[in-house]
């Protein structure tokens, strides 16, 4: 029903705007807001695929004058757009030859058999995977092998079953925060971040290089994912279970089943290792050899390039992918970039982010902190009930201007705004791994809301804390 009912209303509420008798702003404000609430709202009652929103100014706005086809759709090949492509197909290597697998299986080796030690185990395991492919693949490969382990355990009727419940629903939790927490420590971790990126490069020229967005994100990363497991098994759900042995039996099962590291797991490594290196030290090579013009895209693109030439073993398919695996890489995400990056510039060119600016400058009442908090708590609500890409496609022009009629430095509002869009912990429909954990039947509802208001209530902290402490450094 809502997605009939906003189906509607979007195009509806655009055209009233359009018809309205002498205007609400200036004609060509007036289309452009138009087209965002079109957008917004099909985007939050998700009448369509997000995608498809996606591509509507490519057809609305050279109707309406607002820009051309060429100007519209250039936005949707953005240099960045072409990052996370790379990044994506690096990912998609990554699961293909089961290398994300094998990683996680040996970090949930080292933490141990205890039952507390099992729990972080998983959730350090899902947040490394969960920095480099997306949060919803990391949870997918994490649960069959949490599923196991509670399957082994629960065949045993010494200890009250209570507790084995109890053990299930930490770990069913701490994987889903923890697929959420993993991608914010890189810019192709999670949507947002890649939306942000997108939108400082092309509005104000701003480049955050792989490298600085780690120095930052994986320390938030850290304390937030430490954090999510102290509120998850300690405080809201505890077991008191001691060592379970039968949980080594199936990491060192699953892991006899992966077996030895092939060829092709090898080359996926290589390539993988020297990508990672080569975004860390892109700077460096940049002044060493200023020729190269070094870019984090061109890095990726290199290292996308090499997965499909470089010769990893096997007769038949020579290589680690071919084109035809390319249908599994998140097409509509990168689509969903260009429509974000497209309505931001129409945002733009037509006053919106000036006006913002102007009025923000002449309410001196407003400080920093004050619209900081604000914002971070607003946004970290909002993203429990829409797309967490939607909402910062939404709100990045919006805080562009606020922060310059503030006259903050633009970087430490947007990156923390950008962070909270992806703590969302409250509910099931929020973020995918939460759907996913959901639906193992170990989880309810008002369980993961308890767990899910002190999340928030941390990550809030978290991000102030960070925001004024540790981003002025990295990003001044």
């Amino acid at each position: 029903m809502r997605q009939k009912i906003t189906l509607i209303v979007g195009p509806l509420v655009a055209l009233i705007i359009c018809l309205w008798p002498d205007g609400i702003f200036s004609p060509l404000m007036d289309r452009v807001l138009a087209i965002a609430l079109w957008m917004v709202i099909w985007w939050i009652g998700e009448a369509v695929s997000l995608s498809v929103t996606a591509l509507l100014p490519i057809i609305t706005f050279p109707l309406l004058g607002v820009a051309a086809v060429g100007a519209v759709t250039q936005h949707y090949a953005n240099p960045i757009v072409f990052l996370f492509f790379g990044g994506f197909v690096i990912a998609l290597a990554l699961e293909k030859v089961n290398l994300h697998k094998r990683f996680a299986l040996n970090i949930v080796r080292i933490t141990g058999t205890n039952a507390n030690g099992i729990v972080l185990g998983f959730m350090i395991a899902t947040a490394v995977l969960s920095m480099w492919i997306s949060n919803t693949a990391s949870t997918v490969v994490m649960l069959p092998i949490a599923l196991s382990v509670i399957s082994l355990l629960t065949k045993k009727k010494k200890k009250p079953q209570k507790k084995y419940r109890r053990f299930a629903l930490s770990l069913m939790l701490g994987i889903a925060a923890a697929a959420n927490i993993g991608g914010m420590a890189t810019l192709i971790g999670t949507p947002p971040n890649s939306v942000m990126l997108a939108f400082l490069n092309q509005q104000y020229q701003i480049d955050i290089g792989f490298f600085q967005w780690m120095t930052f994100g994986v320390p938030f990363a850290t304390v937030l994912l430490i954090g999510a497991y102290f509120v998850i098994v300690h405080w809201c759900y505890p077991s008191h279970l001691g060592a379970l042995e039968s949980s080594s039996e199936v990491i060192e099962q699953e892991l006899s089943t992966l077996g030895k590291m092939g060829s092709k797991e090898r080359t996926v490594l290589f390539i993988f290792l020297t990508t990672a290196l080569l975004w860390m030290l892109r700077s460096q090579l940049n002044n060493w050899f200023p020729i190269l013009n070094v870019t984090d895209t061109l890095i990726a693109m290199v290292a996308a390039i090499a997965l499909f030439v470089v010769p990893a073993g096997g007769q038949k398919k020579p290589f680690v992918l071919q084109w035809e695996d390319t249908k599994n890489l998140p097409w509509g995400i990168l689509i969903l970039f260009g429509g974000g990056l497209a309505l931001a510039d129409a945002l733009s060119q037509a006053g919106f982010i000036e006006a913002i600016q102007q009025f923000v400058a002449a309410n001196d009442q407003w400080t920093v902190p004050m619209i900081t908090v604000a914002l971070i708590i607003l946004v970290l609500f909002l993203t429990e009930l829409m797309s967490n890409v939607a909402l910062v496609t939404v709100f990045l022009p919006v805080i562009g201007g606020i922060a310059l009629g503030l006259g903050a430095p633009l970087l430490h509002l947007i990156i923390p705004i950008t962070l909270a869009s992806s703590c969302a912990f409250m509910l099931p429909m929020a973020t995918p791994p939460n759907a996913i954990v959901f639906a193992s039947g170990y989880v309810s509802v008002p369980q993961m809301v308890k767990s899910g208001i002190l999340l928030n209530l941390v990550a809030i902290l978290l991000l102030l804390c960070f925001s004024w402490l540790l981003l002025p450094v990295v990003f001044s």
